[in-house]
């Protein structure tokens, strides 16, 4: 395994502060297992979700590990038809990341970026590191300095908050 990622490779050019997690994977585990592995709450795990619009446009989806993405919310605040979730392949050909190891940072190429607001609520957060098994955690405003995210309000599930 590559000990430098894409996504580290980008957190270190933009002189972010962050540390590195990592943990036992488990494949179909998802945040669930990252966050009992870390011992951190569930909230504080962001998962990176590859969509995609009516016109196939690609989009990363920033969320809270234990809330789920209103695709019909996230589709009006966006102005488009419609947004799905992607493929696993389709995910890995516009990242370069395999599924459970998505890192917003350092993509394929630059991917619109939406996050939940009540990310930015968060005093520090935990996405993926670039591969499976690493997340790093961050400041949620060095989270949006470097991705320069569109704020939405698409959870469901959880406690309000």
């Amino acid at each position: 395994m590559p000990s430098v990622t894409p996504a580290i490779r980008l957190l270190r050019q933009h002189g972010v502060a962050f540390s590195e997690h990592e943990y036992a994977y488990e494949e179909h585990g998802g945040t669930r297992v990252s966050a009992r592995e870390l011992g951190v709450p569930e909230h504080e795990v962001i998962k990176t979700l590859v969509m995609e619009d009516d016109r196939r446009e690609p989009l990363l989806v920033l969320m809270h590990g234990d809330r789920e993405v209103s695709t019909k919310a996230l589709a009006r605040q966006l102005g488009r038809k419609a947004i799905a979730p992607c493929t696993p392949e389709t995910a890995h050909r516009h990242t370069g990341y395999l599924v459970g190891g998505t890192s917003p940072f350092g993509t394929r190429k630059r991917l619109p970026v939406c996050l939940e607001r009540t990310v930015l609520d968060l005093d520090r957060v935990f996405v993926n590191g670039g591969r499976r098994g690493m997340l790093v955690s961050l400041s949620p405003a060095d989270l949006a300095h470097v991705l320069q995210p569109t704020l939405v309000q698409v959870a469901i599930g959880g406690e309000p908050g």
